[in-house]
């Protein structure tokens, strides 16, 4: 029990760094969310494309509000303009360091900051930096956050701007390490908040250290009897893990080294799926749907695997035994691939089956609004919920049920590679 914390520690701290440090793959369908068409002016748009007069029924865009609602945040929705802050921890190498609540922002209830401080906005929920160095430090009000269409790479794309003193003003993302992968790279400004992701992390975390530390007492105190409350619910878990999962990939006189990292990810990642269904506060972040995540569970595998790998596993990746010189010219290219091709499936498989589940189940309930037309219909709103609450129960049960299948798949196959890579060779 004492290594299953500590390697649920080292895990932990690692995507809580990771996740300050993701790509923008999902950033730019946040910022398409509630989006205003700034793409031309008329009476009741400004210059820049602020709303002055608000229309009564907004036409309703799913698919903006599904990738808004799947996004990470500095701060938790609860309703209307009601927000549990978050801690911001900024660092711009031309300022240096600001820290402060996400409240400071003031949100509205598209998650659009009314204050822009130390040249720091709150776009739907996430800190952006105004890219101008003449824009006001210190705490000013802005007009409003808005959108324009630009052209980059020959694509017409859209930008978050902010309305200040009747200037328009662009903003800039956070610092990734992506290498633009996601889109991202080196902006103006680091980015090391307690977002929604990093705090359902490390309360995940917390919650397994006190559960572990109980059962660890537990069998202590108990020793030679029969295991009871906590204790007995999690020793057929253990035990599954341990004889379905650890033994017959890794062998009876090799699991007990890797039976701690197993019990880790498989515990980490069911807790982050089973939090992440629950559509409210401490809920409500879709940790498990975020590629800087995943990337860093994959990442472990592939390197407990590889530095634990015997001379007989990388024998058959670079110059497989029996096999004909020019037929180990082809699979040697193919078998060095598949060392980076096995940690990018489990990082794409676990990312895929969350983030499609979450979507599919926001999809359902935006049939109300869709029906309904953003609440011009009554009967419509009345017809789109009696569709779209049994298809969402059914949905969230299947959910329920894959949070269970991805934990248990990314285990297993995890100690599948550890025991091809730990083979002895056969004689």
């Amino acid at each position: 029990m004492r290594s299953t914390l500590f390697t649920l520690f080292l895990v932990s701290g690692f995507l809580v760094f990771a996740n300050g440090q993701e790509g923008h793959g999902d950033e730019h369908q946040q910022d398409t969310a509630h989006m205003q068409d700034s793409a031309h002016t008329d009476d009741n748009h400004s210059a820049c494309g602020c709303h002055h007069d608000e229309e009564e029924f907004p036409e309703y865009n799913p698919t903006a509000s599904a990738f808004h609602h799947i996004g990470d945040a500095n701060a938790f929705h609860i309703v209307g303009d009601i927000y549990i802050p978050l801690p911001c921890i900024l660092y711009a190498p031309d300022h240096g360091l600001t820290t402060m609540l996400s409240s400071k922002f003031e949100a509205h209830h598209h998650g659009n900051g009314e204050k822009a401080i130390d040249r720091y906005v709150l776009v739907h929920g996430e800190v952006k930096r105004v890219a101008d160095p003449a824009f006001p430090m210190g705490e000013v009000e802005i007009e409003c956050i808005s959108h324009v269409m630009e052209m980059h790479e020959g694509k017409e794309v859209e930008e978050p701007i902010v309305v200040y003193g009747g200037t328009c003003y662009h903003l800039e993302n956070r610092s990734t390490l992506d290498g633009g992968v996601f889109g991202g790279g080196i902006t103006s400004f680091y980015d090391f908040s307690i977002t929604k992701n990093v705090f359902t992390m490390l309360l995940v975390m917390l919650v397994l250290f006190l559960v572990f530390r109980s059962v660890a007492k537990a069998y202590t105190a108990r020793r030679g009897m029969a295991p009871k409350g906590l204790q007995g619910f999690l020793e057929p878990i253990v035990l599954f893990i341990q004889d379905e999962v650890a033994k017959p990939f890794i062998g009876a006189e090799k699991y007990h080294k890797y039976l701690p990292f197993l019990l880790s990810i498989f515990f980490f990642i069911l807790s982050l799926n089973l939090i992440g269904q629950i559509p409210f506060f401490p809920g409500s972040a879709n940790v498990t749907g975020n590629l800087g995540v995943t990337l860093v569970l994959a990442l472990f595998t592939f390197l407990v695997v590889n530095l634990n790998g015997k001379k007989n596993y990388w024998k058959h990746i670079f110059w497989m035994p029996g096999v004909p010189a020019p037929i180990k010219l082809i699979l040697t290219p193919v078998e060095v691939l598949g060392l980076f091709i096995k940690p990018f499936t489990l990082m794409l498989r676990l990312f895929a089956n969350i983030t499609a589940g979450h979507i599919v189940v926001l999809s359902f309930v935006g049939l109300i609004f869709i029906f309904g037309k953003s609440g011009a219909s009554l009967g419509g709103s009345l017809g789109g919920a009696l569709a779209s609450i049994p298809l969402t129960m059914f949905i969230m049960a299947i959910e329920l049920l894959v949070a269970f299948i991805q934990a248990f798949v990314f285990t297993l196959l995890t100690a599948s590679y550890i025991g091809a890579a730990i083979e002895e060779e056969h004689h």
